[in-house]
């Protein structure tokens, strides 16, 4: 207080309202990307309205879900799989399987969640074991040994999949046949929602700190008696539960699951880029790397036509590339770069 005093024109009711107008900045601040996220995903149906442009929307839910359930692991934890279309099939089968024998959806997705976190633990035990690039082709192996268990069981349909039955419309069958998708956008709307609060609270909790500490400096991390193995094991599993909730949404949005639109390394992949394209250090980054995503697929899709089904593949690698060089943090990463520019700038 003396300090303040001895300013000219700075008075101690002055100072004594100074950090209350920090915090509020700092609230601003917070709230600012929940605002913006929330505006643009709910005025998205009613601004972009056709069938197609209504299916974007869903796409995006659904890819930054899965992307949100990933970057629990390779981003708090800074762990690179590129095996989590597992559980993105775990819960697109389980939901497909569930309809089948007259499992509610809403039972069926929360089955597929459960089921999905022993898999996490059974597939984390052995992988966990390896560090770096050795851990993430342990995962591409792990994702591809489910993948052809998959494909070889006449049961679960094999290659040809299996349908999901159509029931009247509601939100209990989780179900809506109209040319409007504006049902399926709220309803993954509120699960990414759910999802992102869930990271918050983790981010917060004393495993969220633990996840970061492994991800900066895992040694360091060890020496001060973290269980590396545990808390990496808690990260995956729940990674796994949303990436999981993911694929039991975007199967009962399409009716149909086979192993190669819902388990292959392509999805594994997309799920990885989706991600790192946004920024992985960020809640965010998932997000944004959704949008953009399914906006580049879609205009490389309809600017080429068949001709270049693979250049958005190019677009991808290339993107990714420029930013693991120069901006690990990816778009979001980009974007601040400008903002402390434009900083420096105006001082």
């Amino acid at each position: 207080m003396s300090d303040v005093k001895s300013r000219p024109g700075v008075s101690p009711k002055g100072a004594a309202e100074a950090p209350g107008k920090r915090s509020a900045s700092a609230a601003l601040r917070a709230g600012a990307p929940w605002a913006a996220f929330l505006a643009f995903f709910v005025a998205y149906p009613f601004i972009w309205s056709t069938p197609f442009q209504q299916t974007l929307g869903v796409l995006m839910v659904v890819y930054a879900l899965y992307a949100t359930g990933w970057n629990i692991l390779g981003g708090m934890a800074g762990q690179i799989s590129l095996g989590h279309a597992t559980f993105f099939g775990v819960g697109a089968y389980a939901q497909a399987l569930g309809a089948r024998s007259g499992l509610n959806p809403w039972l069926s997705l929360l089955l597929g969640a459960l089921i999905a976190v022993p898999i996490a633990v059974a597939i984390g035990y052995p992988v966990f074991r390896l560090k770096g690039h050795y851990f993430t082709i342990a995962t591409i192996a792990t994702g591809e040994i489910f993948f052809l268990l998959v494909l070889n069981r006449a049961e679960w349909g094999g290659a040809d999949g299996l349908s999901i039955p159509t029931q009247p419309d509601s939100l209990t069958a989780m179900q809506w046949a109209g040319r409007q998708k504006w049902e399926y956008h709220f309803l993954g709307l509120a699960l990414l929602v759910l999802a992102l609060l869930a990271v918050v609270a983790m981010a917060r909790s004393r495993v969220g700190f633990y996840l970061q500490a492994i991800r900066n400096n895992q040694e360091a991390a060890s020496s001060l008696g973290v269980d590396i193995t545990r808390y990496k094991q808690i990260a995956l599993a729940c990674s796994a539960i949303v990436v999981s909730v993911a694929g039991s949404f975007f199967a009962q949005y399409v009716l149909f699951v086979d192993p190669f639109s819902v388990m292959s390394l392509d999805i594994s992949i997309q799920i990885t880029i989706v991600a790192v394209l946004g920024g992985v250090l960020s809640m965010w980054g998932p997000i944004v790397g959704a949008v953009v995503f399914v906006l580049l697929t879609e205009y490389t899709r309809i600017r080429f036509g068949g001709t270049g089904d693979a250049l958005n593949l190019v677009i991808y690698g290339g993107i990714v590339m420029l930013l693991a060089a120069f901006e690990p943090n990816g778009i979001l990463g980009v974007l601040g770069r400008f903002r402390r520019g434009g900083r420096k700038a105006r001082s």
